[in-house]
C-alpha cells in the first residue's frame, strides 16, 4: 500500500515517531505501518533547541541512516523547510526523496526569538511553488502541512485554522497536521471543513484512538513525547544506580 493510501484506511494511520536507527528498528519490530522523524528529538540529540537550529545537512544524515536501516515508509519532519526560499526548500525535499523518503511535514511557523506564525497567504504561495516544482520533476511525496494555530493562538483559533486549511489545500497540500488540538468538538469541526486527511498529535487530553477514528481523524503522531519519556526513565534509572550503589535496579 502506498503512503498516501495509508491516510484513507478505516483506522487512523499511527505514525511511529523515530529519531535514530534503533528507534526505527523498534517501530518495524512492533509492526507500525510507517515511521516519521521527530525534528525535536533529533535536535535534542545534537544539543539544539527545536526550531531549525540544526542544519539541514545534519537532519539529512540522520534520515539517511534511518532510511538505510528500515523498510517502513518514512516521512520526515522538515520544520519550516530549513529556508524561506521555495526553490531551496524544494531542493531539500528532492534530496530527501532520493533517500527514499515518501512524505514530509512542513509547518507555517518559524522560531526567531520566539515561535511565530508565518503570513498565511505568503506561506500558501511558497507551498504552491514547491508543489509545482515537485510535479514538474515527477517527485511523488506526501505534503503534510502543519499549521500551528492551536499552539500559538488563544483567540479565533478555529476560524484562523479553517482559513489556513483552505489556502493550503488550494496550494497542493495532501494532508493537514494540527498539533495541540485536543477537544472532540474542535477536531470534528475541522474535519467537517475539509476533505484533506487530518493529523493530530499526542496530547494529555487527546481522546483515545477509537474516538479519533469515529471523529474521522486519519493520522496520529507521537511527536517527541516518547523520546522525552525515554530520557526521563534514563535519568530515573541512573538515579537508582547512584542511590543504591549497585546495578540491581537495571535487572
Amino acid at each position: 500500500m502506498e503512503f498516501k493510501d495509508l491516510h484513507n484506511q478505516e483506522k487512523p494511520l499511527l505514525i511511529g515517531n523515530v529519531w535514530d536507527v534503533p528507534s526505527a528498528k523498534t517501530a518495524e519490530k512492533l509492526n507500525f505501518q510507517a515511521i516519521g522523524t521527530s525534528s525535536s528529538a533529533i535536535a535534542s540529540i545534537l544539543g539544539y533547541n527545536d526550531g531549525e537550529e540544526m542544519e539541514f545537512l545534519e537532519l539529512e544524515y540522520f534520515v539517511k541512516r534511518i532510511a538505510l536501516n528500515s523498510k517502513l515508509p518514512l516521512s520526515v519532519d522538515l520544520e519550516s523547510g530549513y529556508s524561506r526560499e521555495p526553490k531551496e526548500i524544494f531542493n531539500h525535499i528532492k534530496r530527501l526523496a532520493k533517500l527514499g523518503v515518501v512524505g514530509i511535514n512542513i509547518e507555517d511557523s518559524v522560531v526567531n526569538e520566539k515561535r511565530e506564525l508565518l503570513d498565511a497567504n505568503s506561506f500558501a504561495i511558497t507551498l504552491k511553488e514547491i508543489k509545482g516544482l515537485l510535479e514538474k520533476e515527477n517527485i511523488n511525496i506526501f505534503l503534510n502541512v502543519r499549521t500551528d494555530t492551536f499552539i500559538l493562538l488563544k483567540e479565533n483559533r478555529i476560524e484562523e485554522t479553517k482559513k489556513r486549511i483552505e489556502l493550503y489545500e488550494k496550494a497542493g497540500a495532501n494532508g493537514i497536521f494540527l498539533p495541540c488540538i485536543e477537544s472532540k468538538p474542535d477536531i470534528q469541526e475541522i474535519i467537517n471543513h475539509t476533505s484533506l486527511p487530518i493529523n493530530v498529535m499526542c496530547m494529555s487530553n487527546l481522546p483515545n484512538f477509537e474516538v479519533l477514528k469515529n471523529l474521522g481523524v486519519k493520522r496520529i503522531s507521537m511527536g517527541n513525547f516518547i523520546f522525552d519519556k525515554m530520557y526521563n526513565q534514563f535519568e530515573e534509572t541512573s538515579q537508582n544506580v547512584l542511590k543504591q550503589q549497585s546495578f540491581n535496579s537495571i535487572f
